[in-house]
Formats: structure tokens, sequence, C-alpha cells
């Protein structure tokens, strides 16, 4: 058997192409697809996803202040149709897209005992929340050059997920006025909203990002690991760690800050690590501080997609595997 791999390679060439349904459109093709190997989102910004309008109408979506899980989305919608609409309704919508990388792979026959095999990866969005809210009313109709312009205020979504870039994964948020035109394109205006997530919820232990993640201390089979700053964490600060390992075994040592995704096309990845000492375990005097680069993204779980946090203590053994323990903590 032959292998070869296809894909946006040397030469900059991508044979394959990923997809997001409106309003995210405005990357699909070839940005969304790379070689084997390739993290084709790590590029991709959510604001590079967003199409703004489908061209029947110019106009323009106001925020006030900043959204938050559980919270509200207000601020003023203001538009003008270059063009006559004509739909069997209209309506003001909350989306939530996904969009994930995936491993792609197809194998083809090229004679009696050979094959060639294509191995690329590619990223397709689903949205995963579409909800339609009957205020404001917006005509369903428009006539050319026609302006309208209302005020709103609708809920952000309740338990989350909050916007979030996860390297190989991507949660986004849009507010969209869509009219529903009958065989014929949907009309739309967008606005990428981003939408932060709440330490009340986290604080709640809600999901997986709540709970152990936000305790100042976790004991951990005679040992213990303190988080000695604030919880959740922010993007951007510093985790301070304090470690007290009584049976600690000789070695060097260390502690680290993990990065868990279960993104179908993730890995897992140390943050930040600072060294430390077995002697210091056992005698609970361990501290470090961990940085968090500022485009951290939150804890969270939903959307069929979770990213969680741990402080693992890790200690060198020679010949004979490591030893560690952990605990989680929460980000937001």
């Amino acid at each position: 058997m032959v292998s070869i791999s296809f894909g946006s390679g040397s030469f900059g060439f991508s044979m394959h192409q990923g997809h997001c349904p409106e309003p995210f459109d405005a990357a699909n093709g070839t940005r969304l697809a790379g070689h084997e190997g390739s993290h084709p989102l790590h590029d991709i910004r959510a604001e590079d996803l967003i199409n703004l309008s489908s061209g029947k109408l110019a106009g323009e979506f106001r925020l006030n202040g900043t959204a938050r899980v559980g919270e509200g989305i207000e601020g003023t919608l203001r538009l003008t149709a270059t063009e006559a609409v004509s739909a069997r309704k209209a309506a003001l919508r909350l989306v939530g897209l996904r969009l994930v990388e995936e491993r792609k792979s197809e194998t083809h026959k090229t004679g009696e005992n050979t094959s060639t095999t294509e191995n690329w990866v590619e990223a397709n969005g689903r949205l995963f929340v579409e909800d339609t809210f009957t205020e404001p009313a917006i005509p369903a109709s428009l006539a050319p050059g026609q302006v309208f312009e209302t005020t709103f205020r609708v809920p952000a979504p309740p338990l989350g997920p909050p916007s979030a870039h996860l390297g190989e994964a991507i949660v986004a948020w849009a507010l969209e006025a869509r009219w529903d035109v009958a065989m014929g394109d949907d009309a739309f205006v967008a606005i990428l909203v981003p939408v932060a997530q709440h330490p009340d919820l986290i604080r709640a232990g809600v999901g997986k990002q709540g709970g152990t993640a936000m305790l100042d201390i976790v004991d951990i089979e005679g040992a213990s690991i303190s988080v000695t700053t604030p919880l959740p964490a922010s993007p951007g600060s510093t985790i301070g760690v304090r470690a007290a390992w009584p049976g600690a075994p000789g070695g060097p040592a260390r502690i680290e800050l993990h990065r868990r995704t279960n993104a179908p096309n993730g890995a897992e990845g140390i943050i930040a690590v600072e060294a430390t000492s077995s002697d210091a375990l056992r005698a609970g005097s361990a501290e470090v501080s961990l940085a968090l680069p500022p485009d951290t993204a939150p804890s969270f779980d939903g959307a069929d997609l979770e990213i969680t946090y741990v402080v693992r203590v890790l200690i060198d053994r020679k010949l004979r595997p490591d030893a560690a323990i952990e605990r989680p903590v929460a980000v937001a």
C-alpha cells in the first residue's frame, strides 16, 4: 500500500474545505482545512467567522455593555433595506456555533493491489442553539431604502457555554435579525456577541468547572495542594500554589499547570511550570506562581465540548515511573 497525504503543505494549497452555517460562514473554504497534523483553527478568530449581512440589508447592532452567561444582552438594531425584502416572517435570534477540527482520511484504490490514502484536518461547524424571540417585533417586509430601528433585550445563554477559543475548537455566539424568505435565500444582519463566563456560575458548582476546582485547598491521599490566589483565576493573572506532600519521594520536582480538552483534534498541554524540591514538598513549604496567558479560554463544559485546568505536582524518579498528585482549578 502506498500512503500519501494531501492538504495545505509546502505549496500552501488545500484540496479540502471546512464549512460553517450562516451567519458564521465568512471563512468557509480552504481556511478551515489543512494537512495531516495541522491546526487550521489556530489562525482563525471568532471575528473572522461572522458574516455581517446577506447583502440585501445594511445596518448594525449596538450592544450595551458586556454579555455574560445567565444575564441579558441589550442594545439597538438599526438597518436599511438596500433592496426589497419580502419574507414569511422575521425575528431576532441568538445562535451558538460549535466549530471543531476533525481528522479525516480517505483511501482510494489505484490498482488491483495498490491504493493511496489521503489524510487531512477539516473544521466544520453546527449551530447548537437557535433561540428565536418574539420581541422586539421585526417587519417581515421592507421596501428599498426603508429604515428600521429598535431596541432589544434578550437573555444570554442561561448556563453557557461562554465564548471560547480552545485552539482546536471554537464556541461563538451571534445575534441576528433573520428574514425567512420563501423560495429564496434568507436575508439577515448579524453581530458577533462575546459571551463571558459568569464567575457566580462556577462558584455555584454548575458543571464540571465548579466544585473541587473552586476550593482553596484539596487533599490528595495525605498530601494537599492549595491555591493562594482568588478563584476562579482570570486570564492574564497568576495562580499562587502551595503544596504539601509529607510522603513525597526524592528526586527533581516541579509544579505544572495543565490544560485539558475533549476537542476531537485537541491535545493536553502544559501552560506553565515552575521548579520546586522534594524537600520543600515534604516540609509543606513548596510555593510557586503559575502564569495564565491573556488569551486563556475559560473553564467550561457545554456544546459537547470541555476545557479544564489542573495543577499537577510531579517528581522525576530515576529509573522508575514519575510520582504525581493533582487538583483542578477554575478559570473565568
